[in-house]
């Protein structure tokens, strides 16, 4: 399986949910439901409607690929991000001391 790539230097720094499912590659339904699911972070634009970070696309990135190579559930997916991220907090947290 294969995964867009996403040139972030020509992205604003905020996206809509059409324009953030297309960087993505994804459904608008599929984003608002990892929304739901807590495994992407959305932000409100001034008239209410939700926003995306552009930072969040690799965070799509690392939810598809555990997702459709591992054959991951969501569930499983949120844990494995999870320990992910506290991994690199506690290398960071070794790298300092060093």
């Amino acid at each position: 399986m294969t995964f867009p790539l996403v040139r972030a230097a020509r992205l604003p720094d905020e996206l809509t949910l059409p324009d953030f499912a297309a960087a993505a590659g994804l459904h608008p339904e599929l984003v608002a439901r990892l929304v739901t699911l807590g495994l992407v972070e959305v932000t409100t634009f001034p008239d209410g409607a939700p926003g995306f970070a552009v930072r969040e696309l690799a965070t799509v990135a690392r939810i598809r690929r555990l997702h459709d190579d591992l054959t991951l559930n969501y569930a499983a997916v949120g844990v494995v991000l999870d320990l992910l991220d506290r991994i690199d907090e506690l290398e960071d947290r070794l790298a300092r001391r060093a």
